[in-house]
């Protein structure tokens, strides 16, 4: 019998729509792989990413309409470093991503926040963020 593992994810999965499906795939491949993640599912015209659940879905939209991107809308990777946020910025940057926030703390987001965010090839807002639980306020010890 096989042992269901508990997906961690507040999420089941989230969805973009993509004007270039190959160009996407391709970019995806490079970006999430610099992270350890990778593809989990993968269908001619949908492929699902995740490090052991599909949770990152990218496919052409399901009614034929052109892709167009969210307003406000951005999708956060976690990231286990600061050096896997590099990796994914120097991985987007490299396969044609438009910088949208160098990699570094950001301390207005709670003092452990370490990230960076770029624009895929269709504009979607995406981001790899790092906690840097080190960084934490500690309780006052009593002497």
């Amino acid at each position: 019998m096989t042992e269901q593992l508990e997906n961690p994810s507040i999420m089941s999965h989230v969805s973009i729509g993509v004007a270039d499906f190959d160009k996407a795939v391709a970019f995806y491949d490079a970006v999430l792989g610099s992270m350890g993640i990778r593809k989990i599912m993968e269908f001619d015209t949908a492929v699902a990413y995740g490090r052991a659940y599909p949770e990152f879905w990218v496919h052409p939209p399901a009614n034929g309409a052109p892709a167009s991107v969210g307003n406000g809308s951005h999708f956060a990777f976690g990231a286990r470093s600061k050096d896997e946020v590099q990796a994914f910025w120097d991985a987007a940057i490299a396969n044609g991503a438009t910088p949208d926030g160098d990699p570094g703390p950001r301390p207005h987001y709670g003092e452990p926040y370490y990230g960076c965010f770029v624009r895929d090839l269709d504009g979607h807002k995406i981001e790899a963020t790092y906690w840097d639980m080190d960084l934490m306020e500690q309780p006052d010890k009593q002497p």
